[in-house]
């Protein structure tokens, strides 16, 4: 089974953003919306794809998670980086993180 997310950057600050359930972007990862089939990662796609011709985020892409103790996690250590912050200090973690 195939399980996605859709991250980008957000054109007005480069800030790292998830394809939130409703169609927006979040900064949290926590409310990404998580795809579970290959149709399903295809309509994410291209929802932000669409958001990219907009002007609101640039290269979106969508990156493999695994579900672990009821929460989604990135399955790339970059991925983990780009929703979590750098591991080496609390202080750096991004917003919600719980990572």
């Amino acid at each position: 089974m195939i399980t996605q997310v859709v991250t980008a950057n957000r054109l007005v600050d480069g800030i790292v953003v998830f394809l939130a359930a409703d169609g927006g972007w979040s900064e949290r990862f926590d409310l990404a919306a998580v795809s579970r089939s290959e149709e399903a990662s295809r309509r994410l796609l291209g929802i932000a794809e669409q958001a990219e011709a907009d002007r609101v985020v640039v290269a979106p892409y969508l990156i493999d998670v695994r579900e672990e103790d009821g929460a989604v996690r990135p399955v790339r250590f970059r991925e983990h980086i780009r929703a979590f912050g750098p591991p080496v200090h609390p202080q750096f973690a991004r917003p919600g993180a719980g990572a």
